[in-house]
């Protein structure tokens, strides 16, 4: 009964052991995407400031020329 016992127990802390690994590859690919996407956020937001600000500059130049 005690040698069912202690296979049990192994069994069962390498079960533990590949469900933690599953977790933690799962929580870097899920860090990896919000990284990711993240930096398309802050790229998207500097392109449109550039825009937005080359668009200003030029109608200003506009504006005073007239």
């Amino acid at each position: 009964m005690s040698d069912n016992l202690t296979k049990l127990r192994k069994d069962k802390s390498i079960s533990d052991v590949k469900s933690n690994n599953q977790i933690k590859t799962t929580n870097i690919n899920i860090l990896l995407n919000r990284v990711r996407l993240e930096k398309k956020k802050t790229l998207k937001k500097k392109i449109f400031v550039s825009l937005f600000l080359a668009f200003l500059v030029c109608s200003l130049t506009v504006y005073l020329i007239i």
